[in-house]
């Protein structure tokens, strides 16, 4: 085997020594679960960590005794070093010479030993080791160099009763939808980022997931959301905002999709609440806030709908599951306020205080006619850590198996069901880990059997198994402060709340709900655990975009007006810039001074989208001067909607006095217009008397006896002058101009 040298790290700190000298990790192990007939082969990498070149070396195979119990092999996970007689003597016939290994420099190594040799007296969990013996200047004579451990579970024939096995399988990723959507017919919805596309890309983190799930016995839980906003972009959609690029990524949607109503249809699925709601976040702080709770039912019922749209199968819907198991009388009550009754914990929350010597079945009755169902702490944790190292994934996954074996050990005359709960997001190497052990116990099948999540509910539950719900005391503080605070379930509300008066005034409320709905219930998803300032930047958003759009409905500014009679036309104009129309509103003028003008009664409006609407008021002015007028917009239930606006009117109604004055002109011109009639009448009846006596024309010498006066010539006077009064206009003042902004 060729050397591969590695580059000495700069340290303060003294070369390792003894058993430590030599770094030896085991990279895999072959088979996990032998049978009698194999040869067990370990491989790995060796280092030499100290300062002297190490001769004479050799790896061998080291085996110990059973173990005692889980407790045990988490001692010999945890242990480092070589330790005489707890990690046994080397194996005749397993050594591989190596010879010699300088400082600093890295080889692998594989030892193989026959099943025969190891001699395995009982069914049981062994300690395996892999040791380095040689010599160093520092102590010239052969020793232990080097150590690493695993466990070998070894199990003769099947069990009597085999360990039930129910392992979940999340497909859940974080929120990539925003509220936003294009104002097309089509409503192209519009992503945060694109990152998604490389999750489900072929090597991408939920395409294998979908790959490996779907050859495994396990109940895939799924978050709807994921498949809703996979569906999204099967389609046109655009990234980053309405002025991003266009999404180019719907053949890589299209196929993850494909692939996973494929798999679902041998498999039991359990669909979360629609994005994955918080619920101790909801229990500790959104309880406090009116309707922050009642999100949870239309996120179960949307969750039931998406699954069944997309993927064209029934999913459970009565299974609710906290962030890391973690539960208090709050969250189970809040988990199931919306018909989950079956709330998924782990054992290190729901902790057994009977001292029972057993690992007892996951199903637990905690009253209300709910069920506990708790996950095994050690199982479902078991794959947390770096699984990328090849070191750590294959200690994971025999201490897995090797775990697996012990619990049915604990008491094989008693058949338990055992329910495994991990990570919410398993990474690609994670998944590939989990993955293959559960490909050792399906092929083993000496020791358990899978059993989907349904059937795992209704399994007869330990009468000595703990089913008290803890207190909120013995909530983890650490996470408590993951949580979503109470100021954030308030924003929400406030949200909703815009929603909602925004919605009734839409002719079509159905594009605006389902995006923004959807919106608001990813603002309580459990992927903002430990990322407050993303929460808040996403809430933030969300409301930023829909007070954008209740703006696209307003008045537009109005200039003062001048009323110059007793009553004119105001128009005040409706802008609407949505795209569908809004109707079923109230558009109402108020005075400053209604004794001095009446702004009219209020109208019913309806504006289509893209236009703007004047709508005209009657009003009447009753006195001179100045008066505030505001419009504003109501809702259908009176609510107001937008901001107010102001405009000044000038009234400049003619006065009572000048009226009287014109009105007493006018009567003098008639009564002047009468008298002036009957006198003309009066003379064309004497002139007709005249012309009828029988005599001649006068006689200019004569005198008028009547006068006493001599016979003249003069002209005949009228008897009243004509009034001398001026033409004045007899029309009223006026019915009032049109008055525009």
């Amino acid at each position: 085997m060729g050397l591969i040298q590695v580059p000495h790290a700069a340290t303060a700190q003294a070369a390792p020594t003894g058993s430590r000298t030599v770094d030896v990790t085991i990279d895999s192990m072959s088979p996990s679960a032998p049978s009698k007939s194999d040869t067990v082969t370990v491989s790995g990498t060796l280092t030499n960590d100290g300062r002297d070149t190490i001769t004479d070396a050799h790896v061998g195979m080291n085996r110990g005794d059973a173990l005692g119990g889980r407790s045990s092999i988490d001692n010999v996970s945890r242990r480092t070093g070589y330790l005489p007689g707890a990690d046994g003597k080397e194996i005749n016939g397993s050594a591989e010479k190596i010879g010699k290994l300088e400082p600093g420099v890295s080889r692998p190594f594989s030892v193989s030993v026959p099943v025969k040799d190891l001699r395995l007296d009982k069914d049981g969990v062994y300690q395996l080791g892999v040791s380095v013996s040689g010599r160093s200047q520092a102590a010239p004579y052969n020793q232990v160099l080097g150590f690493d451990r695993t466990l070998l579970p070894w199990q003769e024939a099947d069990a009597q009763k085999k360990t039930q096995l129910t392992y979940l399988w999340p497909l859940i990723s974080s929120t990539h939808l925003t509220a936003e959507t294009d104002a097309d017919a089509q409503q192209t919805p519009v992503f945060r980022n694109d990152d998604l596309a490389a999750e489900l890309a072929p090597g991408g983190r939920l395409q294998q997931m979908v790959a490996l799930g779907k050859n495994l016995p396990v109940t895939f839980v799924i978050d709807p959301d994921l498949l809703a906003t996979v569906d999204a972009m099967t389609k046109s959609y655009r990234v980053n905002g309405p002025d991003g690029p266009m999404g180019k990524n719907q053949a890589v949607a299209k196929q993850w999709l494909h692939e996973l109503e494929e798999a679902v249809k041998s498999h039991e699925v359990v669909a979360l609440p629609f994005a994955d709601p918080d619920l101790a976040s909801l229990a500790h702080h959104g309880k406090s806030v009116p309707s922050a709770l009642s999100h949870l039912g239309p996120a179960t019922d949307l969750a039931e709908s998406t699954v069944d749209t997309i993927l064209g199968v029934k999913p459970r819907t009565d299974f609710a599951w906290p962030v890391d198991g973690a539960i208090d009388s709050s969250v189970v009550d809040v988990a199931t306020s919306a018909g989950a009754h079956n709330v998924i914990t782990r054992s290190d929350s729901l902790r057994e205080t009977g001292g029972l010597s057993y690992t007892p079945t996951a199903a637990r009755p905690i009253g209300g006619g709910n069920t506990a169902i708790v996950a095994d702490a050690q199982l479902s944790r078991a794959f947390e850590g770096d699984m990328s190292k090849a070191g750590n994934s294959v200690h994971a996954v025999q201490g897995f198996v090797a775990q697996t074996q012990m619990i049915s050990l604990e008491d094989p005359d008693r058949q338990r069901s055992i329910v495994v709960a991990p990570q919410r997001m398993p990474s690609v190497s994670q998944a590939h880990a989990m993955a293959t052990a559960l490909r050792t116990l399906d092929d083993s099948g000496s020791w358990t059997q899978s059993l989907s999540l349904g059937k795992a509910a209704k399994a007869k539950p330990d009468r000595s198994a703990t089913r008290q719900v803890p207190s909120g005391a013995a909530y983890p503080s650490s996470l408590r402060r993951q949580e979503l605070p109470t100021s954030a379930f308030r924003q929400i509300q406030g949200t909703q709340a815009a929603l909602d008066d925004y919605r009734v005034i839409l002719a079509q409320p159905e594009r605006v709900v389902t995006p923004f709905g959807s919106a608001i219930m990813r603002e309580m998803s459990t992927e903002w655990r430990g990322h407050a300032s993303g929460a808040a930047g996403y809430r933030h958003s969300v409301r930023s975009y829909l007070d954008g759009l209740t703006k696209k409905v307003h008045l537009i500014q109005k200039s003062g007006a001048t009323l110059s009679g007793r009553s004119a036309t105001i128009p005040v104009t409706v802008q609407n810039n949505l795209v569908q129309g809004v109707k079923d509103m109230t558009l109402k003028l108020t005075s400053s001074q209604p004794n001095r003008l009446d702004a009219g009664k209020a109208q019913q409006i309806t504006v289509d989208g893209g236009h703007s609407q004047s709508f005209k008021f009657a009003t009447t002015a009753n006195a001179n001067g100045r008066a505030w007028v505001t419009a504003q917009l109501y809702t259908a239930d009176g609510k107001t909607y937008g901001d107010p606006m102001m405009f000044q009117v000038n009234v400049t109604e003619i006065t009572a006095t000048v009226m009287l004055v014109i009105a007493g002109g006018v009567l003098l011109l008639v009564l002047a217009g009468v008298r002036i009639y009957l006198q003309r009448k009066r003379a064309a009846a004497q002139r007709a008397e005249d012309g009828s006596d029988g005599e001649g024309p006068d006689d200019d010498t004569g005198t008028d006896g009547d006068n006493g006066g001599t016979d003249g010539d003069e002209p005949e006077q009228p008897s009243d002058p004509t009034p001398d009064t001026g033409s004045e206009s007899s029309g009223p003042s006026g019915s009032g101009e049109k008055v525009d902004r």
